[in-house]
């Protein structure tokens, strides 16, 4: 599959890897976030704030660095956030932490929106864009970098402590596990991916402002794609990711006005229908063909 995503700019049509820059994106968002939400069950709205936070770093040093530099600047800036925030907000548990997590997207747009017109008489600014066949590359190059860090972190000790502190906090705690130095470091792990891919998606465009960079609509994306795919199974945010976000990218182009309130109705229907997500609904299947195939013998 690797050989193939490599090799899709010198074969593919122009659109395809374009497309599939936009795809990469939410699934980076997305399994970043299941990297710390997903075992801990603490549910953070957070992502648009650190793929914002990329997002204004490719806007302000663009200019003056390098491509990789001004990504691995996006990411580093996240990881700072990711630790303050962490560091503040992760003793609180569940509605409060969602709400905080939320408040804090809000929180830096306006603060920008307001810098702006107040000291620059500006509202947004311009970006130096690069060339969609680098923009591509570096995507998928975060991609990569995202699953080898999952793969290892999972089985590392941190991994097993997430676990832990999802399951019984309190008796994680007992154990010797130190709940808050682990969960500020895996929340900071998962923000460093958000904020490259925000540092090199920026420079898709041309100009942008503290709204379109730090959009809510981009929080709630990722938790309805891991739910939308199953948080059960590894391939299941992957799974959701990737169809919601083709599906995202033929709604945008067809309906434009009208896709935010498409994705709403999937997300209640999901949550309805489906909990455990398209993992969830493949196992129920082969199990109801299981019971089918004894009941005929």
């Amino acid at each position: 599959m690797l050989a193939i995503l490599s090799t899709l700019p010198n074969y593919g049509p122009t659109y395809s890897y374009i497309m599939m820059s936009g795809i990469l994106m939410y699934l980076i968002l997305t399994v970043s976030w299941t990297l710390f939400s997903g075992p801990t069950g603490y549910i953070s709205l957070a992502p648009a704030a650190f793929f914002g936070v990329g997002i204004y770093t490719s806007a302000i040093l663009g200019k003056d660095f390098p491509v990789l530099v001004v990504v691995i600047f996006g990411g580093l800036l996240s990881v700072v956030l990711a630790a303050i925030v962490g560091a503040l907000t992760l003793r609180l548990k569940g509605i409060y932490f969602i709400v905080f997590t939320f408040g804090l997207v809000l929180l830096i747009s306006s603060v920008l929106l307001w810098y702006e017109i107040r000291f620059t008489g500006t509202r947004g600014r311009f970006i130096t864009t690069a060339n969609n066949d680098l923009i591509y590359y570096v995507m998928l190059g975060i991609t990569v970098l995202m699953f080898i860090t999952s793969y290892f972190l999972k089985r590392s000790k941190y991994g097993l402590a997430l676990q832990s502190i999802g399951q019984n906090e309190e008796a994680a705690a007992h154990m010797g596990i130190n709940v808050t130095a682990v969960k500020i470091a895996v929340f900071s792990i998962s923000a460093i991916f958000m904020g490259m891919a925000g540092a090199i998606m920026a420079m898709k465009w041309i100009y942008l402002d503290p709204y379109s960079a730090f959009d809510p609509f981009r929080s709630f994306l990722p938790v309805l794609m891991a739910i939308f795919g199953g948080m059960k199974q590894f391939y299941g945010p992957v799974l959701g990711a990737v169809i919601l976000a083709f599906l995202e990218e033929k709604l945008l182009t067809e309906f434009p006005y009208y896709y935010k309130l498409s994705f709403g109705i999937v997300l209640i229907l999901v949550i309805i229908y489906l909990p455990d997500g398209l993992v969830g609904l493949g196992q129920k299947v082969r199990a109801w063909f299981s019971r089918g195939k004894i009941a005929l013998t």
